[in-house]
């Protein structure tokens, strides 16, 4: 086991913890005024606490920062039933990816008219739920939607909708989540015209009206610049559109994909920066290309929800292996995909217990049946670190549960609200018997 000489402080671990983290009790961390241990007693491991609190803020920063632009949460990082009550509550829209998001979210109360379908792929159980629901935009995103949207809205009918284009950009974190360039399955490009001739066809049918254009560079993203250059491609595309079919869109959505702080010390994007700058590139561009200026749409998903989410787990057991020391929890990559995806780095915390043994470099794996099952990598815990502690990892709200899978048969984590010190089930475990339950042949 290596002795880690230089730990990272306390207060700097804490930096990338919901706000409403507090430390009770040497070695125990409470959020939303719940403490982890209780949380993990009462509810199991794996568990996922979501601080109700820190989602809010974090939706009302945004709205502070575009005070004139729609903001509509990307339900692809999180969704439930409460999360969609929470964002609909602060005044957002939402954004959803299939038939299965938008009915659970339409179900649950969210304005259908405040909710935007996207989709590289759109099934036609996607498109038919859409347009039943009254959902606000529909974002088109190859030609073929477009004949088939025309077709399914009848000759009576009306969608508004947008184009997803592709202004050539490359920017995110990892090369799986840059969709900006042209070499990637999202969106029509600029460049070779795709995008422009897409945009004819629709204003040649009458049942679709378009409002505006659509892009979406990336994910994980910490500089303001590419959004910028994606701007001023995008004012250069509506110019000419002005200029061929006298067009004059009233809306400019830029995505998401706003980075965040997974470790301390790590970049994250800053969005009082960002809302600055988009908004004076936007209106110089406008000027520039004679244009009125068009209505943001900004969608942020993992800025919202994954500085609010805590995944607890239980150690299982400590192996050593040569100079290797590997901690294993009763979770992994059925939960938490993305290290195995795209080799992200957490830092995980004992709590539960308070150690005043050295700090040590250990990897913390997953139960699955994969060597690449690992959640933390170089991870600074105490040396004693033993099976039966507890592991809380933070920054765990996005792309952990909604990517989680059924490997293994281990059932999915619970969610569990917390806030002003109580704790109340949002989405249950899933069980045995749900697994069995969905297995009808023999």
């Amino acid at each position: 086991m290596t002795t880690v000489h230089e730990p990272i402080t306390a207060a700097a671990e804490l930096a990338v913890w919901p706000a409403s983290t507090t430390e009770p009790r040497p070695g125990d961390l409470a959020v939303g005024g719940v403490p982890l241990a209780e949380a993990a007693e009462r509810f199991g491991t794996p568990v996922y606490l979501l601080d109700e609190a820190e989602v809010r803020d974090r939706c009302r920063t945004y709205r502070d920062a575009f005070p004139d632009a729609d903001i509509v949460y990307a339900a692809k990082a999180f969704l439930c039933r409460a999360m969609a009550h929470w964002t609909a509550e602060e005044g957002l829209g939402l954004d959803v990816c299939s038939a299965g998001e938008l009915e659970l979210a339409v179900t649950t109360g969210f304005p259908a008219e405040r909710i935007v379908l996207h989709g590289n792929a759109k099934s036609p159980r996607d498109l038919d739920t859409a347009l039943r629901l009254g959902v606000g935009r529909i974002v088109i995103d190859s030609p073929s939607e477009i004949a088939r949207l025309a077709a399914a809205a009848g000759p009576d009918g009306h969608q508004k909708v947008m184009v997803r284009v592709v202004p050539g950009i490359g920017a995110g974190g990892h090369e799986k989540i840059r969709t900006g360039t042209d070499d990637q399955k999202f969106g029509l490009s600029i460049a070779d015209g795709h995008a422009q001739h897409a945009i004819a066809r629709i204003l040649d049918q009458p049942q679709l009206e378009l409002t505006g254009l659509h892009c979406h560079l990336g994910s994980q993203i910490t500089s303001v610049k590419p959004y910028l250059v994606a701007v001023r491609r995008l004012v250069g595309l509506m110019a000419r559109l002005h200029e061929q079919h006298g067009l004059v869109l009233p809306e400019l959505d830029l995505g998401g994909g706003h980075g965040i702080a997974y470790r301390p010390g790590e970049p994250a994007l800053d969005l009082t920066a960002l809302a600055r700058k988009v908004r004076a590139e936007l209106a110089d561009a406008c000027t520039t290309a004679g244009l009125p200026v068009p209505r943001l749409i900004i969608e942020p998903g993992r800025a919202i929800a994954g500085p609010a989410g805590i995944a607890v787990y239980r150690v299982l057991s400590v192996k050593h292996t040569g100079e290797h020391v590997f901690v294993a929890v009763d979770g992994g990559m059925s939960d938490n995909p993305r290290p195995a995806l795209y080799g992200v780095r957490y830092t995980p915390r004992l709590i539960g217990r308070h150690s005043t043994a050295d700090r040590a470099r250990v990897t913390v794996v997953g139960r699955h049946c994969e060597a690449g099952d690992i959640l933390a990598a170089d991870a600074d815990l105490p040396a004693d670190v033993r099976p039966g502690d507890l592991l809380a990892i933070p920054v765990a709200g996005a792309y952990h549960l909604s990517m989680a899978s059924g490997y293994n048969l281990v059932g999915r984590p619970p969610v569990v609200a917390v806030r002003d010190g109580s704790a109340r089930l949002l989405v249950r475990r899933e069980s045995l018997e749900d697994i069995r339950s969905r297995d009808v042949g023999l």
